[in-house]
């Protein structure tokens, strides 16, 4: 099952991709909004709606099939608790989370660091976060082989932890089984084919695909 989070990020910044390829929408807070506005199919909506109308809520309310609404001061931001009760009610799906980068730095990393989050490691490998420019996916410890997505130019292997015994191959800079003591971003590497090879023994690691604009 394949499942698209919707953030408040702009639009204007989401990455092409076709509601076909989904089966199951969630808004979060004023991404229920933009999911309304799209004609797609509003499954659930979460979050707080501070950043709405009383007229856009009413919108949401119409459109939604269920919503949960939650406090304002909360411990978990929006993206938390639509993440966590997407995940109780669909353990297996894959989940793409839009609308979630390109704005507020604090927001961003706040949604970079979910899978960090002892309730989502379990989930890691099916998350996925995604704009115009940048793809991130997640690797626990292990061997991995990556294909390259259309458009993007670049690849980056950014541990988000310690990570020991990185190693990197087929790709325009490689790795040898090295010990990364602090969370550190190997940037600006480039596929030499259409797949890229990598394995570490411990530790976190998002593999970002990107181009520029």
């Amino acid at each position: 099952m394949n499942i698209l989070l919707v953030a408040g990020g702009s639009p204007d910044k989401w990455p092409q991709l076709n509601a076909k390829d989904f089966d199951y929408f969630v808004g979060i807070d004023r991404g229920s909004l933009y999911i309304v506005e799209q004609g797609w199919s509003l499954d659930i909506a979460v979050g707080d709606f501070d950043s709405l109308t009383i007229e856009e809520q009413q919108l949401i309310q119409k459109h939604a099939k269920e919503v949960k609404k939650a406090q304002v001061e909360k411990d978990d931001t929006d993206t938390q608790l639509a993440l966590a009760l997407t995940f109780k009610k669909f353990p297996e799906a894959e989940i793409t989370i839009i609308g979630a980068t390109g704005g507020r730095l604090d927001h961003f990393l706040a949604n970079l660091w979910l899978p960090l989050e002892p309730r989502f490691q379990a989930f890691v490998q099916q998350i996925k976060l995604k704009d115009q420019q940048n793809s991130i996916s997640y690797y626990m410890p292990g061997k991995y082989r990556v294909e390259k997505e259309a458009e993007m130019n670049y690849l980056a292997y950014c541990c988000l932890t310690p990570v020991e015994q990185l190693t990197l191959l087929d790709s325009k800079y490689t790795l040898d089984h090295v010990d990364v003591v602090v969370p550190t971003s190997y940037a600006s590497n480039e596929f030499v084919g259409t797949t890229a090879t990598f394995s570490f023994a411990s530790g976190m690691v998002a593999v970002i695909q990107s181009t520029d604009k």
